[in-house]
């Protein structure tokens, strides 16, 4: 043992080792002990909320396809981070949760700043929580939070750790694990699924977001060519699965019991891989299938199979069964081709004062890279960016694993982050709502901090759209709070550093995204745009 050798060193060590070397935080007291004389060859990604560090996270692990490792402050900063730390739970995101501790002697008599039952306050939306009995059990701790984090269904863990821990001597620590991500699917149930798909007449396909996650999307397209099935969007998507201008695609699946039943009426099979059965929201009672209709489910997370309402379901990685069941199921060459998702409606002669979303979008559509990945958080409009913006590639669409905002600022700045990590060059479109984009604003500062090619268009209809659409839904009038006048998001953007420009025509609109492209700042435009109510 060197005089050197102490937790702080062994745990650098180990975390080279598991290639953990990006840090996403916002210091604290408690974590400075760990953070000291941080090491050259780590990249520390500051956040100026926990919120956004979690988001930007998020969207780095998804991106990179590894786990992250994330630092917040004791019970405060935990607090801030909780409602996106639901996201990435819901999105099977493996993160490495870190949050200081008092020092050991001082936390029986709760001193300040402590973390009052440390392991308890990320509960439910951890995988595993976990503060080391001793000092000498930190590393290994870190080296089951890796396995605990990357094993599926993968999702956050959490350690909260003592801040005396970290210059106790340690000698070293050896036992460095590999751990498998993928289970394959049981091959008698799957031979079984695959002969119920062959003897359907009219099947329909559904890809979740578990598929993009696995790397499925080209086996996707082979199953559903193969098949020559209709293909749904999932619920609620967070990752797109499927190229959204395909032939076989029939657009998004819907959101209540009610449509989601009706959209499936005529199919005598539906195949569910990498989704929930189903995400549902709001209530509107229907029937859960319609009648003579069959389900099957293929997904990696055990709890998701059981809280299932309807079909018969079966555990497995997403893409390892999709790429066996192209060996089993027969051609369905004789099927009568589905019909193809309707067009986007044809566009105004004449603009409206303010644009409305479809307008926006069509003029996105006209200049959007084909590579760009795009971040939705404008939630009024989605169905609109579907139409206009369909997702064609893999690996390029994410919006929020769990319906609460807040997340899609600070993941598009993930997105840019790990693209720069692995070594590509796209550009990054962040399409945020007015409300949105208020929750985590803050995290355009690290956007600029880094010079990321981010261009955020926020739609200014001075309202959370989405939440009057649901007020009529739910009959429930005169709901207060759901106006937003005053905001000048323009000028907040640029007092973060970031480029920005108010847009209130689709020629001024396409002259400014041009322009941001090749900007060495992210952007923020904000496009004047007319309320709509949401496709609920």
């Amino acid at each position: 043992m060197t005089e050197r050798s102490t937790v702080h060193s062994v745990t650098y060590d180990l975390l080279r080792t598991l290639e953990l070397t990006t840090v996403f935080g916002n210091p604290g007291s408690t974590e400075q002990p760990f953070l000291q004389q941080f090491p050259a060859d780590f990249t520390y990604v500051l956040g100026l909320q926990e919120a956004s560090v979690i988001a930007m996270a998020d969207a780095f692990a998804q991106v990179t396809g590894r786990p992250a490792l994330v630092n917040l402050h004791s019970s405060a900063g935990m607090g801030n981070a909780v409602g996106n730390l639901v996201t990435a739970y819901h999105g099977n995101t493996p993160l490495i949760v870190t949050s200081g501790q008092q020092h050991r002697e001082l936390v029986i008599g709760e001193p300040y700043l402590a973390n009052r039952e440390a392991t308890t306050l990320p509960k439910p939306w951890v995988k595993w929580s976990y503060e080391p009995a001793r000092a000498e059990d930190v590393p290994e701790a870190f080296m089951r939070a890796y396995a605990e984090a990357r094993q599926p269904p993968a999702g956050p863990v959490h350690l909260s750790i003592p801040m005396d821990d970290w210059q106790r001597p340690l000698p070293g620590f050896t036992r460095v694990r590999t751990v498998s991500d993928r289970v394959v699917p049981d091959p008698e149930r799957l031979r079984v699924f695959a002969d119920r798909i062959t003897a359907s007449r009219r099947p329909a396909l559904v890809f979740g977001p578990e598929v993009d996650r696995a790397g499925g999307w080209d086996a996707a397209v082979a199953l559903a060519e193969k098949l020559r099935a209709t293909v749904y969007g999932a619920p609620l998507l967070d990752r797109a699965s499927f190229p959204e201008d395909h032939p076989l695609f029939a657009g998004p699946l819907g959101m209540s019991v009610k449509t989601v039943g009706d959209r499936l009426t005529g199919h005598d099979l539906v195949v569910v891989i990498g989704a929930e059965v189903f995400r549902y929201y709001p209530y509107v009672p229907g029937d859960y299938l319609p009648e003579h209709t069959e389900l099957l489910q293929i997904t990696a997370d055990p709890a998701i199979a059981a809280a299932a309402r309807v079909g018969d379901s079966l555990l497995g990685d997403p893409k390892s069964a999709i790429e066996l069941l192209l060996d089993l199921v027969a051609p369905g060459s004789a099927r009568t081709a589905p019909e193809p998702m309707p067009r986007p409606y044809a566009l105004p002669a004449t603009p409206n004062t303010p644009l409305t979303p479809p307008e926006v979008y069509a003029a996105l559509s006209r200049v959007r890279p084909a590579d760009a990945a795009i971040v939705n958080e404008s939630t009024s409009t989605m169905a609109q960016q579907v139409e206009w913006l369909p997702t064609t590639r893999t690996g390029s669409f994410f919006a929020t694993a769990s319906g609460g905002i807040g997340w899609g600022t600070p993941a598009a700045v993930g997105v840019a982050l790990a693209d720069r990590h692995r070594g590509v060059t796209r550009p990054v479109i962040g399409l945020i709502g007015d409300g949105s984009f208020q929750y985590s604003v803050q995290a355009i500062y690290t956007a600029a901090q880094h010079n990321l090619p981010i261009v955020y268009v926020v739609m200014r209809n001075g309202e959370y759209s989405v939440l009057k659409s649901f007020a009529k839904l739910e009959h429930t009038p005169g709901v207060p709070g759901l106006d937003l006048p005053g905001l000048d998001i323009a000028a907040l953007a640029r007092g973060f550093g970031c480029r920005a420009a108010d847009v209130t025509t689709t020629a001024d609109l396409e002259r400014e995204f041009t322009t941001a492209l090749s900007a060495d700042t992210p952007t923020v435009l904000v496009v004047h745009t007319r309320p709509q109510d949401a496709n609920l």
